[in-house]
């Protein structure tokens, strides 16, 4: 495999639709995409898409993936703890919603994800997210399109 900045996906909750502008994106421009779950996956047979299947496990997969990933790279994941590991180590991270993390964003969705942590361990029902909605997988496409453009 080449030098060339890499897509890894955090698989196990990434929603298909994601899933699929991204096999198109690796299709259409052949940025390599590796989704990364503990569980087997499917995918379209294509020299530029391959899944790894970790151990069950807590953050197993989110291990795998800050391993692996270089500077430049993008990380398609919902986990800010991953989103964190990855940013620290050069590469770029993206909600599947699009929104992307940044150095200067990562803390403050941290310090968010922790109080609603202790929300909820005390009981306090916070819901969860919205079904993903159709301007969301445009702005989801829209960053994509960004970091594509940035490598070429």
């Amino acid at each position: 495999m080449s030098n060339a900045p890499r897509i890894w996906v955090d698989a196990d909750a990434c929603p298909v639709a994601i899933k699929d502008i991204l096999f198109r994106a690796a299709q259409r421009t052949q940025v390599h995409v590796t989704l990364v779950a503990n569980h087997a996956l499917r995918t379209p047979p294509s020299p530029y898409i391959r899944s790894i299947q970790v151990a069950g496990g807590f953050d197993v997969a989110d291990n795998e993936i800050v391993s692996q990933v270089a500077p430049g790279d993008l990380v398609v994941t919902q986990d800010i703890p991953l989103a964190a590991a990855v940013i620290e180590k050069g590469a770029l991270a993206v909600h599947p919603r699009g929104e992307l993390y940044t150095p200067d964003t990562i803390q403050q969705r941290l310090t968010m994800r922790n109080f609603m942590e202790e929300l909820r361990s005390t009981g306090v029902n916070t819901g969860g997210p919205d079904a993903l909605h159709p301007r969301d997988k445009q702005a989801f496409a829209n960053q994509l399109d960004r970091w594509l453009a940035q490598r070429v």
